[in-house]
Parts: C-alpha cells; sequence; structure tokens
C-alpha cells in the first residue's frame, strides 16, 4: 500500500493541531464577558464533537463513497454503547475491554443488517435500514428489556459482578487507573481553560479512525467503492460482483458507530433506547451532508457545526437574551428579544433548517466546498497561481 500523500499529511497534521488546542480555540472568550455564552470548550461538549465526528466519518465511507444512504446507523451506535456498559457491569470500569466488544459486536450486527438490506439500492435500501433501527429500538425499549433495561436505560450497579474490578481502581470509566472525567483546568488572567483526560482519549481514538478514513479513501478499495457510486449497473456488467465491496463499506461504517457508541458509554456509563431513535440516525445523515459527503474533513466540520449549534445556541433564552440588550429602550429591547427568541433557545432547530438550506443551495458541496472558496479567493488575492475549480461537491 503506498504511503500517505503529502496533502493527506497535512490534512492529518491540521485536524491533530486543531484537537489538541481545542480547549484554547473553543473558549475564545473572557469566563465573565456576556460573550462567554458562546464558549464551548467545557468538557462534555469537546467530547460530544470528537465522538460524533468519529461517526460522521464512518458514515462517510459508506454514503460518501458508495452513495448508500443508510437511515439506520444509529442502531450501532447504541448497539456500541449497550456492549461496552455490559462489559463495565462483568468486568469493570477499564474502557478497553468495552471498547473492543463494541466494535465487534457494532461489527456483527451491521454484517447481518448490511447482507440483508444491500440486496436493494437506493429508497428501498434506506427504507430497509430505517426498518431495521426502528426494530432496534422497539427491541432495546421494551421486548430486550432483561438485557436493556428498557426505558430506564442500562447502568452499573453496585452488586454488578465486575469481576476485575480491583479494590484500588476508580469506580468510574478509566484508562490504566486514570479517570476518564479528570479535568485540569489552567486560569490565564480572565480566561479559564479546561483540559479533560477524557476528551484527548477520544481525540486519539478520532485521529486514528481519520488516519483509517484517509487509507482507506485513497485505496484501490476505496476506489471501487466510488466505482460503485458512479456507475453500480455497468460494473455489474462487466461481471464484477459489487455486493462484497458494499457489504464491507456498510461494516467498517457500523463498526465507526459501534466505537463511536462505546466511548459515549466511556463518558457516561448509561446507555438507553433513545440513542437508536431514527431521529439520531437522521442527524447522522444531516452532519454528513451539512460538512460536505464524499470528502474527508467535511463530516467532522458538520458534527462540530451541529452540535455546537444543539448545545450553545439552544441555551440562549430569553433571560439571556434580555441580559444582552438590557442598554436599549425597553420597547426596543421587547421587539428584539420576541424576534431572537425564535431563533434561539427552543427555536435553535429553526436557525440550524435555514443555515442548512442555504449551504444546500449556495453550497452544495457543504462546508467544505465554502473552505475550498475562501481558499481559493485568498490564493488569488495574494498573487498566487490560478487554481483549477476543485471545490469539492457531493458527486466527488
Amino acid at each position: 500500500m503506498k504511503s500517505i500523500s503529502n496533502a493527506d499529511m497535512r490534512t492529518l497534521m491540521f485536524v491533530a493541531i486543531i484537537t489538541i488546542l481545542a480547549p484554547f480555540i473553543m473558549n475564545p472568550f473572557p469566563t465573565e464577558s456576556a460573550l462567554a455564552q458562546f464558549n464551548a470548550g467545557y468538557p462534555d461538549l469537546m467530547q460530544r464533537f470528537i465522538i460524533f465526528g468519529i461517526l460522521a466519518i464512518g458514515f462517510n465511507i459508506l454514503f460518501g463513497l458508495t452513495g448508500y444512504l443508510s437511515f439506520g446507523h444509529a442502531a450501532f451506535l447504541g448497539v456500541g454503547s449497550y456492549a461496552a456498559v455490559w462489559m463495565f457491569k462483568l468486568l469493570g470500569y477499564g474502557i478497553l475491554p468495552g471498547l473492543v466488544l463494541s466494535v465487534i459486536v457494532a461489527g456483527i450486527f451491521s454484517l447481518l443488517i448490511g447482507f440483508i438490506s444491500l440486496r436493494r439500492s437506493g429508497i428501498y435500501f434506506s427504507i430497509l435500514t430505517l426498518a431495521f433501527a426502528q426494530m432496534s429500538f422497539a427491541l432495546a425499549y421494551s421486548v430486550l428489556t432483561p438485557l436493556t433495561n428498557g426505558e430506564t436505560g442500562l447502568q452499573v450497579y453496585a452488586d454488578d459482578p465486575q469481576f476485575l474490578q480491583s479494590a484500588t481502581a476508580p469506580n468510574v470509566p478509566h484508562l490504566f487507573g486514570m479517570k476518564m472525567n479528570d479535568t485540569f483546568s489552567l486560569n490565564m488572567g480572565p480566561w479559564d481553560f479546561q483540559f479533560n483526560f477524557g476528551y484527548y482519549i477520544c481525540a486519539i481514538f478520532m485521529l486514528i479512525a481519520f488516519y483509517l478514513s484517509i487509507r482507506i479513501f485513497r485505496s484501490p478499495f476505496g476506489m471501487m467503492l466510488r466505482a460503485v457510486k458512479t456507475n453500480q449497473t455497468r460494473l455489474n456488467y462487466t461481471g464484477i460482483n459489487t455486493r462484497p465491496y458494499t457489504l464491507a463499506a456498510f461494516v467498517i461504517s457500523g463498526m465507526y458507530a459501534g466505537l463511536a457508541g462505546g466511548l459515549m458509554a466511556s463518558m457516561d456509563p448509561l446507555a438507553g433506547a433513545e440513542r437508536m431513535q431514527w431521529t439520531a440516525s437522521g442527524e447522522i445523515v444531516l452532519m454528513t451532508i451539512l460538512g460536505g459527503t464524499g470528502t474527508l474533513l467535511g463530516p467532522v466540520m458538520g458534527a462540530g457545526f451541529i452540535k455546537y449549534f444543539e448545545n450553545i445556541f439552544s441555551k440562549i433564552n430569553e433571560t439571556v437574551l434580555h441580559g444582552w440588550f438590557a442598554w436599549m429602550p425597553d420597547g426596543l429591547e421587547n421587539a428584539i428579544v420576541w424576534v431572537l427568541h425564535l431563533f434561539t433557545g427552543k427555536g435553535w432547530h429553526l436557525t440550524l433548517g435555514i443555515l442548512f438550506m442555504a449551504i444546500v443551495i449556495f453550497l452544495p458541496g457543504g462546508l467544505m466546498e465554502g473552505s475550498n472558496r475562501i481558499a481559493n479567493w485568498w490564493k488569488r488575492r495574494k498573487g498566487g497561481d490560478n487554481a483549477s475549480d476543485a471545490t469539492a461537491t457531493p458527486a466527488e
């Protein structure tokens, strides 16, 4: 296999640097500032950026390369979470056995679902995956209560066996004794930066997942998946059986989702059926399309974009808005707050929907297309070579 190209290495290094410096980048405003509302550098949210980034990277291997749109990927996320929590209950709070089991169980589950679903393509494939995901949700919510604890959710109790849990080991998820929820705070004047051990563990897994996706994209296997997306019928006429390739992509994608589910359980040792709902699968699709289908960085950007809106804009309620505009006359203040509250707080979905429509209409290649346009404009402004229009599109 060829070594990674310089361009891909630069992309990987860019992602690594941004990931390492995230606690600084995500906290641009002083803690006591009114704009601190927009800071996202706290551990829980940064962990979500990383975990959903892994999920979107894996989904992009299936959807971005083969064009097969799955509406049931949240099932593998949920299965991975359940597997990790069961490992915590049986063995102990060490996260590595739980993550390994999450990936294996999600891989087997995706193999079974993919073997059946990939007998169809197009919308029929999408409906089949949606049906399997909803069946999985129903089973986890009610039928398989002894395994999933139903609507209450699966969690670790004091009377669980935990055969490998020693008396000196932390009573929370950990890696070789280092707690996943350990956080170090660095105060620099009015700024407060938080460095979470669990975040950086998730970041390592994300960088490995991103590197593997680069190798898949650039490999002969990846080229075959692109050929499937371009014209699967023509490949079949040439005598090539495409099902092993699409099934492999489906299983790899499912294993990525299982890893994400295991990491979610490692951050919070609780698994519930709500992670398997169709809305969660739709969110994964939205992340990938919003960032840029078929691109390397796009899914990560889309995951961060949506999670930022979900966690930041949803907290901007009327009280916060009144605090921002208290210097205005009462009538004008109330009018502005009344308008803005429709797009923030509980109405954050409206803002996200408007932005999503704007991106789809004006940037069909997602956020990556916008980034490429800005980069090309900057090169032209600096008098560089006229770059060809290599903007990423969903068909790439």
